[in-house]
């Protein structure tokens, strides 16, 4: 790694908070400047990637010049009163937990952004949905590098409303309901949410979160710690999303435009989860473990019963979008991330944090592959794409007739692949070793066999033991949906789809290589999280 001043790293770090935002602005003016396209509408999207672009550029540098030696030391710091009079500041850090996930997100936006400029999104203004892009990001990054109750719950709400219009105005059947499904549940949690954190802060003296760290709870009685856990947990539940408050996002996903679905699953659901990690494990440790074991319950139940919906919308005849089937996945997947979490061990956290980036990548993956799937076949369902229709008429929309479907996707056979990276998108989603998604879910089952202290060590093995059967009906809904959408005969009267193009291959290269870096090297993942999570587990962040 190289030897960046200090200054430096803060400057990029505040860059990369602020940046975003100020590109948004950039991108309503009459022509964003200096960027030149065939029309205005290329100009903005350009202006789209080249922000994004130069966001993750700063993120990569804050990378080389982070002290691997010390992750669990809070860097490339500002500390600015803001408000004075309720304490609160303008605080911003970020430590092996933080890093990564601040990489992830700039990373999906740019890929988004570059797939939207060579395949433009359809719908109202491109300026509003570079600005919304933008703000989208400058909300995740902000609420991934601040270091205050307040600010945390601000940036935490910043997303809310690009996300709405990403899918209201550019979403797909049923979009306007699955929008406000979205913002309704979100905003309700949050409510909840706010109340825990003032609560917190008040009682505290404080809403510095690396202050309230240190003091891991001390300052607070259990039963305040309880109340909020409660208050804040709810908030965050909803946002991972924790069963049973997860229906708003099958809808909301089945609805989005591609960029809004990865994401909303690559980036969005992380928010909640980290919440968990960075506030509730340290701060108030003692109200915390008085819910783990129903948080582990709650946990389990979502990782079977997403993977039985799954199933059930893997059945032939059972209407099921691919789409919807992915969401329903990501309720099991981050039933994972929650177990290890609630183990309250260094094993299990490390276990949640891991299998967060392992599923944004992997289901990032997965939906920009489905996105171009529906993109050649005008379709997302699983019978249309995997059983034979004799009956099917060629479509009369012309240039577009040749390019839907006759007999099934066969992608093995028409377009091997893209039905490659579905097929291996799929076995890294159900965790083969090797790849990104097998260590998260390990680690957090090993913690869940050893918890933590505090905690009953049978009801956790038992909750291991149903968790490590949901394994089972994740590798059997993914292989059920490879053989459907990539096996089957192609007949000579079936046209060729058209294959990974070169923007997707850009786009995509990324993702599959990152999700086999980190599934050959954990290493690199776990090297920065741990020192940091035996840190905050231990009482707090430097």
């Amino acid at each position: 790694m190289i030897d960046i001043n200090e200054s430096v790293m803060q400057f990029l770090l505040a860059f990369v908070v602020v940046g975003p935002l100020l590109g948004a602005a950039a991108a309503l003016l009459p022509a964003p400047p200096g960027l030149k396209g065939k029309s205005p509408e290329q100009a903005v999207l350009r202006h789209g990637v080249t922000v994004t672009g130069a966001v993750l550029l700063a993120a990569i540098v804050l990378v080389l010049g982070f002290d691997h030696d010390h992750p669990s030391k809070m860097q490339a710091g500002t500390d600015i009163s803001w408000i004075p009079a309720l304490d609160v500041r303008i605080h911003l850090g970020i430590d092996g937990i933080s890093l990564p996930l601040l990489v992830l997100t700039a990373l999906l936006t740019f890929l988004c952004a570059l797939y939207s400029y060579v395949k433009p999104p359809t719908g109202p203004s491109p300026k509003a949905f570079v600005a919304l892009l933008l703000v989208l990001e400058s909300g995740t990054l902000a609420t991934f590098a601040v270091l205050d109750l307040i600010l945390f719950f601000l940036a935490f709400e910043t997303v809310l409303v690009p996300m709405y219009f990403l899918i209201a105005r550019w979403g797909g059947e049923g979009r306007a309901q699955a929008a406000w499904k979205f913002i309704l549940y979100t905003l309700l949690g949050s409510v909840v949410m706010l109340l825990g954190l003032l609560l917190i802060g008040i009682r505290a003296g404080t809403f510095d979160m690396v202050a309230l760290a240190t003091d891991n709870g001390r300052s607070l009685t259990t039963s305040v710690q309880v109340i909020a856990v409660l208050a804040i947990g709810i908030g965050l539940a909803v946002k991972t999303p924790m069963w049973p408050l997860h229906s708003w996002l099958p809808d909301a996903h089945t609805a989005a435009p591609t960029v809004g679905s990865v994401l909303l699953a690559g980036v969005l659901l992380k928010m909640g989860t980290y919440g968990f990690v960075r506030i509730l494990l340290p701060v108030a440790p003692d109200g915390f473990r008085t819910f783990a074991p129903y948080l582990a319950a709650f946990a389990v139940v979502g990782i079977i019963y997403g993977s039985l919906a799954c199933l059930a919308l893997a059945r032939r005849g059972a209407k099921g979008d691919l789409k919807r089937l992915i969401a329903y996945s990501s309720v099991g997947h981050m039933g994972f991330v929650l177990l290890g979490m609630a183990t309250m061990t260094p094993t299990g956290v490390n276990g949640a944090l891991f299998a967060n980036i392992a599923h944004g990548l992997i289901t990032g993956l997965l939906f920009f592959v489905v996105g171009a799937l529906k993109d050649r076949t005008g379709t997302t369902d699983l019978d249309t794409l995997s059983l034979p229709s004799p009956d099917h008429h060629p479509s009369t929309s012309g240039a577009a007739a040749p390019d839907r479907l006759r007999t099934g996707a066969a992608l093995y056979g028409r377009a091997p692949r893209l039905g490659g990276l579905l097929a291996f998108a799929a076995v890294a989603s159900l965790g083969l070793p090797g790849l990104a998604g097998f260590w998260g879910e390990m680690l957090a089952l090993f913690g869940a066999f050893d918890p933590h202290d505090g905690l009953s060590r049978p009801a956790f093995l038992t909750f291991m033991a149903i968790a490590a059967f949901g394994t089972l009906l994740t590798a059997a809904y993914m292989l059920i949906v490879v053989r459907r959408v990539c096996m089957g005969a192609v007949p000579q009267e079936s046209p060729k789809l058209t294959d990974v193009r070169t923007y997707e291959f850009a786009a995509w290269t990324p993702l599959v290589v990152l999700t086999v870096v980190a599934g050959l090297w954990p290493k690199i993942l776990l090297g920065l999280t741990d020192p940091a999570v035996q840190q905050l587990l231990s009482g707090g962040t430097r």
